[in-house]
């Protein structure tokens, strides 16, 4: 079985990096999104269970790219030493900020560059911009069906079994291959790879892609200027007068006109 998996290198959120106004795009580290772990952790697995290989595929969407290049081949790797065989990794300049249907229709054009392929398994959404698009586009770039925020899942010949979390329930699914999943945070605990499989990584290849070799000539449609950080600012209200009492009833009284509480 041909099995891609979908590896988003995302800001780490945990290591933001500010300006006075904004995030700095450029100087916050990538991670490998958090639930993508799962995804490929899946993919393991069901190779092991039906036996075939597990192709990882990633868009840089992060510039600038010759700063970005080398980091985003050492992330690729980790998936690598888990346990995938071979890795694609998209670097063009217009995929930088891009939105989600131009990563969709180059990570799509990437996946019809392997010639083959029988299950495609995606993270429900990524940890930077947790829009959950990117995995159903892809799959309906390829006109194939699409299972979303899959808990659990078994492959049996040329079907899937998934069981999909909803809102008040979990539904069970039965979908004819080829077929993209996307997967939850539940459905597995992803493997720390051993150091033999670290260094094994190292030889695996990564396959630069651009644009250009995928047969695309896509322009942006929308333009990321920068991305700004809720902030919330505070009235600093102080009530210093009066008795206990009477600040409480103060503060009741400049809470109900800020509407934030309704009198009995």
């Amino acid at each position: 079985m041909e099995i891609v998996v979908l590896v988003k290198l995302a800001l780490d959120t945990g290591q933001l990096r500010m300006t006075e106004t904004k995030i700095d795009l450029e100087a916050t580290p990538l991670k490998i999104s958090d639930i993508d772990r799962n995804a490929v952790e899946e993919a393991i697995r069901v190779r092991e269970k039906v036996g075939g290989k597990v192709h990882v595929i990633s868009a840089l969407k992060y510039g600038p790219i010759q700063k970005r290049q080398q980091e985003a081949e050492s992330l690729i790797r980790e998936a690598l030493a888990m346990g995938a065989d071979d890795a694609y990794l998209i670097i063009d300049d217009l995929l930088l900020n891009s939105d989600q249907l131009m990563t969709a229709k180059a990570i799509a054009a990437a996946i019809r560059k392997l010639g083959s392929y029988d299950l495609v398994i995606a993270g429900e959404a990524t940890i930077d911009g947790y829009t959950s698009q990117v995995g159903p586009r892809v799959a309906a770039e390829l006109g194939i069906p699409v299972v979303t925020f899959v808990r659990e899942l078994k492959v049996e010949g040329n079907k899937a079994i998934a069981k999909r979390d909803l809102e008040d329930a979990v539904q069970t699914v039965e979908v004819a291959l080829p077929a993209l999943i996307t997967v939850t945070r539940e459905i597995n605990v992803p493997r720390i790879p051993p150091l033999l499989q670290i260094r094994a990584a190292m030889k695996k290849p990564i396959n630069r892609l651009s644009l250009a070799d995928l047969g695309l000539s896509l322009k942006p449609t929308v333009e990321v200027e920068s991305i700004v950080p809720v902030q919330v600012k505070r009235k600093g209200v102080i009530i210093k007068e009066g008795t206990l009492d009477e600040k409480v009833d103060k503060l009741i009284q400049a809470l109900i006109q800020e509407g934030l509480i309704t009198p009995r």
